[in-house]
């Protein structure tokens, strides 16, 4: 195989209260990258479409062909020759994922061309200089998912832990992006260093019960769970409305609700698509009232991540 066209899922970091350390994978949005190998040694980014030149063409600035790169060199196979395009998908700052989605697609596809080497875990770390690159710290709870599919949680990061999570059956996720810009390294510095002992036994609390709540497939514990005393009441002031669209969400039969990795998108589980889709459509009101225009993505838990197109 010379060449490659793969599609890579958007996803849900920090689920509500798992900061850094829950994520899962959605079936729409995601980018796509077109990889080829070519006798000329070096990695090299040709295009990009759908970023309206917001994002770096230099091979060493981008996360895909940066993350590419890393992994030619953990095989010690820098002699080979990649060309690579990028298709933008999906929105950038959007809370989705959008640089884990194209870094993920890159280095499934480089993978798929030299052979399988490595199992979708193991290219988690290359990922992770990708994530790096884009916002300053190489955190794992959008590349996991989007590598491995379905639910993902990070036990730990030194060393790198990685569990997979079962997913409840008829779990829908309603996503809405507000059009306005949260930059993910702005909403990181607005977190709090230091935290009293009481939100933090709290949030030890709710992670734990969502993630049995995923083993028991009970979704109403998962929703129960989804709480964060720690994270959210800072970054929720970024979101316009954010209080008005957890009560549309859960008036509309939501299980819970929360903010999407760094935000402005928002989230709410549902357990069928009906109920998804209501919920979005409420929101998407709300926010048409407040002249702030939306998209909307309803989609069930991607179980298998990456895939060939």
């Amino acid at each position: 195989m010379k060449e490659i066209k793969v599609f890579a899922p958007a996803t849900v970091a920090n689920v509500v209260c798992g900061f850094d350390v829950l994520g899962f994978a959605v079936n729409e949005p995601g980018d796509e990258v077109v990889m080829r190998l070519v006798d000329e040694p070096g990695v090299r980014l040709l295009k990009i479409t759908g970023d309206d030149g917001r994002l770096p063409l230099d091979s060493a600035k981008n996360t895909v062909s940066a993350s590419v790169q890393h992994y030619l060199k953990h095989l010690n196979r820098e002699d080979v020759g990649v060309e690579i395009e990028l298709h933008k998908k999906m929105p950038i700052g959007s809370g989705l994922g959008s640089s884990s989605a194209s870094t993920v697609a890159g280095l499934y596809a480089i993978n798929r061309l030299m052979g399988n080497l490595l199992t979708a875990k193991e290219l988690v770390p290359f990922a992770m200089k990708g994530e790096e690159l884009a916002c300053g710290y190489g955190h794992a709870d959008n590349v996991a998912p989007a590598l491995m599919g379905g639910f993902v949680l990070i036990r730990s990061y030194d060393p790198l832990d990685i569990i997979a999570l079962p997913t409840p059956e008829n779990l829908f996720a309603a996503i809405v992006f507000p059009d306005v810009e949260v930059p993910t390294k702005d909403a990181r510095q607005m977190i709090r260093s230091k935290v009293l002992l009481k939100d933090a036994v709290t949030q030890w609390g709710n992670v734990a019960g969502l993630v049995s709540g995923l083993f028991l497939n009970d979704i109403d514990l998962v929703g129960r769970s989804m709480k964060d005393v720690l994270v959210e009441p800072t970054r929720s002031i970024l979101i316009p409305g954010f209080e008005t669209l957890r009560e549309l969400a859960m008036e509309n039969g939501a299980v819970g609700f929360g903010i999407s990795g760094s935000g402005p998108s928002v989230f709410a589980l549902a357990k069928d698509e009906v109920t998804a889709r209501k919920i979005t459509d409420a929101q998407q009101k709300h926010l048409t009232k407040l002249n702030i225009n939306s998209n909307a993505y309803v989609s069930s838990v991607n179980a298998e991540g990456p895939r060939v197109m």
